[in-house]
């Protein structure tokens, strides 16, 4: 099991926002998709989650927020993700303008900022400018020091939240030289400024996220006081990649949502859809269609809970964690809603259908989590610039440490230690648990298949032949990487060649992740549906099907033991999700669903 506050508050906002098919519901699909068309900001939805507390979850307790877990508030918007990504994402903005000053910040300014959030005050967070974008060296924005405080001068531009916010936290350069440490981080309350000396600049209007408000600022010289400073002048740019290693993780919440929702859309319909005799589920090729797109989600959600337990567990290694999260799960998962597409058909085009309607907004929504807060490009980068220490990281007394975590980053029951945002580190030194801790879960995995009978024997000795060949595969990732680097010389760092290597670094993450949480997963006593070896050896061969795109995949066997699976999760209303979270109860709508 899960923590069980994690399992309890998620059941009680499931309760309290009831199923979003019904009419019911705080947060129907209907009134949701109604508010995408006009585009307007959802402040109904956003304000009945405030009441409720959501989002306390992501305020320190020791200013009077109910922060515990990362994981809680990342299954929090989940929740919320799976009826509107907009709404989340909304929420989302707030709880990461914050982190700056739960990292950096005085006891004094956390407090004012958490007592706001409290009672209602949104933040937006102004980093990126429209000249520069993700380039945060060569951001504009001035920030002039004078007798008790700063004057800020400049434009933020694709800002979320910037005209519905009140308060601005703003990245802005405090020297002229600039550099790592010529920027600092500012709070400036626009309800505490002259009027006039904060533009907000007009709404840009979005493919997905439609309500959303995307705009931006200008600052026409702002006073804020000497308080008004995170942490200390020249830091920001320290808090701004720290912040955004938090950030990557969470809005892969988004991704994960948005598929787990179309997901179960298209197997709603394959279930009642009747054709040629049969129903779409009971033909061969949807099937697979199905069972495929369950296990890329269920790689991406392995990959999504060591990377959230990471930043408790091992907030050293965030800067790896984070960057292979977000490069993959959002774009795994754009494939994979697009597999979905063929299943469903002709009514994934429908934007009124009364229940398929909502399919084409997530289609539309996803993509935000590739490249909101540091895109494909931002992601990899960072991981090519430790991608020879990662490799080459042949240290053995690593391994006990690296064991001893995996218990913790990879099991949803495991207790975690305090969230100390500022213990995150910008590199990681070499150092990623998951793949130094291989070994324990190869050698548990053999231990469960020496123990097992039948198909399930014969399944995890199939996964046991993928695994035993991941060292193998990091060992000449490791050699091509440094081929690479001593055929390109001083190109190497920016190279499109190495990015690639990165890539496969990312599946070879993912492919550990998902055989730590299979070894890891507390076997219920309830016959649950998972851990389940025939989904370990369909989520394996998909990601080595990267590898090897035209290799067969598995067997007609282990598909129609993953669609059991499947079946079995949606008809108890659970999550598609490692974390055993129960949803809402379904009303009857089958005639809608046709």
């Amino acid at each position: 099991m899960a923590s069980s506050e994690l399992i309890r508050l998620a059941q009680a906002l499931e309760e309290y926002l009831g199923d979003p098919h019904a009419p019911t519901s705080l947060m129907p699909y209907t009134e949701i998709l109604d508010s995408d068309e006009r585009e307007e900001y959802p402040y109904p939805f956003i304000n009945l989650l405030q009441r409720w507390g959501v989002h306390e979850y992501a305020l320190p307790e020791r200013q009077g927020g109910r922060a515990g877990d990362v994981e809680i508030g990342f299954a929090l918007l989940r929740l919320v993700a799976r009826r509107d990504p907009t709404t989340a994402t909304g929420l989302i903005i707030t709880n990461l303008s914050f982190l700056p000053a739960w990292i950096a910040g005085s006891d004094a300014l956390r407090q004012r900022m958490v007592d706001a959030a409290r009672r209602g005050h949104r933040y937006a967070w102004g980093l990126s400018e429209r000249a520069h974008g993700s380039d945060l060296l060569n951001n504009e924005t001035r920030a002039r020091e004078e007798p008790g405080g700063y004057r800020l001068t400049g434009e933020k531009w694709l800002i979320g939240n910037a005209r519905v916010a009140d308060s601005l936290v703003v990245l802005a350069r405090t020297s002229e030289r600039g550099g790592p440490a010529g920027y600092s981080v500012f709070v400036v309350d626009k309800r505490q400024v002259p009027a006039g000396s904060v533009d907000e600049l007009p709404r840009e209007r979005l493919h997905g996220l439609r309500a959303l408000d995307m705009s931006g600022f200008l600052l026409r010289d702002v006073a804020v006081p000497e308080e008004a400073l995170v942490g200390a002048a020249g830091q920001g740019v320290e808090l701004a990649l720290k912040s955004s290693q938090v950030a990557r993780v969470l809005i892969n919440s988004i991704a994960l949502s948005c598929t787990d929702t179309a997901l179960r859309l298209a197997l709603d319909f394959a279930d009642r859809r009747r054709v040629f005799g049969t129903t779409v589920g009971d033909i061969p090729y949807s099937r697979r269609q199905l069972t495929e797109c369950f296990a890329d989600l269920m790689v991406a959600d392995a990959v999504c809970l060591g990377a959230v337990r990471s930043l408790q567990v091992v907030p050293e290694q965030s800067s790896v964690w984070s960057s292979v999260a977000k490069y993959l799960v959002p774009t795994l998962l754009e494939r994979t809603v697009s597999q979905l597409n063929v299943v469903l058909g002709a009514r994934f085009y429908l934007r009124d259908h009364p229940h398929y309607g909502v399919y084409q907004k997530m289609l539309r929504d996803l993509p935000v989590a590739n490249f909101a807060d540091g895109n494909t490009v931002v992601n990899l980068k960072a991981l090519s610039a430790q991608l020879l220490a990662l490799l080459g990281n042949e240290d053995k007394g690593d391994r006990a440490a690296a064991e001893a975590n995996s218990a913790v980053l990879f099991d949803p029951s495991a207790p975690l230690p305090p969230f100390k945002p500022w213990r995150q580190e910008l590199f990681s030194r070499g150092r990623d648990d998951a793949l130094l801790a291989l070994p324990g879960a190869v050698k548990r995995l053999r231990a469960l298949a020496a123990d097992a009978e039948g198909d399930e024997r014969e399944w995890l000795t199939r996964c046991l032949a993928v695994a035993d060949d991941l060292p193998g595969r990091a060992d000449d990732l490791l050699r091509r990487t440094r081929e690479t680097r001593e055929l390109l010389g001083r190109d190497f760092g920016q190279s499109a060649e190495l990015f690639d290597l990165a890539k496969e670094y990312c599946l070879v993450h993912a492919m550990a992740g998902c055989l730590h949480v299979f070894v890891r997963l507390p076997r219920a006593a309830d016959s649950a549906p998972l851990p389940s070896a025939a989904l370990l050896l369909l989520q394996l061969e998909r990601i080595a099907h990267q590898w090897r795109p035209h290799e067969r995949l598995t067997d007609a066997g282990v598909i129609d033991e993953v669609m059991r699976v499947l079946r079995e999760l949606h008809g108890r209303d659970r999550l598609f999700s490692h974390w055993p979270i129960a949803l809402a109860k379904r009303a009857d709508l089958s005639a809608a669903a046709r």
